[in-house]
């Protein structure tokens, strides 16, 4: 199987604890997570920020006043897919924990998440969405060698 061509921005704001973000993040892991969840070859930017960013693009644009864990800005699905993924790392860390999952591995579903919206993938619209994208991110985790990240876990 032929994976879509990326290229692929990836960037970091400067914030507390951006290294081990930077280490959870490397350029080759990004591009891969974003490729197996590419249906075509796409220009992808991907910006790591500190929770006043998160939060200040979440309110500019969807009108929501808190930072959330990856932001979608889609341009384009045809006949390149064009966007840019924002991740907002003290929310990312923060879930990973309660979650008791790696800083990569959310990363890696957040970024799969994101590719997916970024093609017009959407769980908001009705409960079959939702299942359908979810089946969708598993089965792509799955085959990069994560856990399902919808799996109940214990304490």
């Amino acid at each position: 199987m032929r994976l879509p061509t990326l290229t692929l921005s990836l960037q970091f704001a400067r914030f507390d604890d951006a290294a081990a973000h930077r280490a959870a993040l490397p350029r080759h892991a990004v591009a891969r997570w974003i490729r197996h969840a590419l249906e075509r070859d796409a220009e992808i930017a991907v910006r790591i920020v500190d929770a006043e960013e998160g939060r200040a693009l979440n309110r500019d644009y969807r009108h929501k006043d808190y930072a959330t864990n990856v932001l979608t800005f889609d341009y384009a699905t045809e006949p390149v897919v064009l966007a840019d993924l924002v991740l907002c790392a003290p929310v990312v860390a923060r879930e990973a924990a309660e979650q008791g999952k790696s800083l990569q591995a959310h990363y890696a579903h957040l970024l799969v998440h994101g590719t997916l919206h970024a093609q017009g993938w959407d769980h908001e619209a009705s409960d079959a969405d939702a299942e359908a994208m979810e089946a969708r991110e598993i089965a792509i985790l799955t085959r990069l060698g994560f856990a399902n990240p919808y799996a109940e876990r214990n304490p």
